[in-house]
């Protein structure tokens, strides 16, 4: 995986590739930006990071604007912040954020799907007994639904404060 370096402010790059992976992994949701032709798109999911392979999982309905956008063109650019925020009087914001690029492909393999679910659930739910009882699920279930699965190809990380 190819890591961008900043050109700007050097001073708030992070590098340490623990220190990514910590931030996607204690992250909830993504901010993916999309294009098609010259028209942008930009969405908000939950997601599920799955190291082993250095992919996000996400699921979606099977129709949507997002798919259009994907179909057409699946390199993307994302965003995952952890956000502390602004720190008044001192006119600083506390923040680490990972930018990320990679393309976007719709799953369809049906045990594919499953293992994106996996992932995604085991990444926001603490219950076992949610997260069996959703991956458990009919086949039927899987095929009403998208899991989109990003491998990212690119990523830097900035820290504020």
């Amino acid at each position: 995986m190819e890591q961008y370096h900043l050109q700007n402010r050097p001073n708030r790059e992070i590098t340490s590739g623990d220190e990514i992976y910590q931030i996607l992994k204690n992250g909830k949701y993504a901010v993916i930006s999309m294009c098609r032709e010259n028209e942008p798109y930009i969405v908000t999911l939950s997601y599920g990071y799955d190291p082993e392979s250095n992919s996000l999982y996400f699921h979606t309905s099977k129709f949507g604007l997002k798919l259009e956008f994907l179909n057409i063109n699946p390199v993307v650019c994302a965003t995952v912040i952890e956000d502390e925020g602004y720190v008044k009087d001192v006119c600083e914001h506390v923040y680490k954020s990972v930018v990320f690029w990679g393309n976007m492909e719709v799953i369809s393999d049906i045990a594919e799907k499953r293992y994106g679910m996996s992932v995604l659930l085991k990444h926001l739910e603490e219950k076992e007994s949610v997260i069996k009882g959703y991956i458990l699920k009919s086949e039927n279930s899987y095929s009403s639904m998208e899991v989109l699965r990003l491998k990212i190809t690119q990523i830097h990380g900035k820290a504020g404060r």
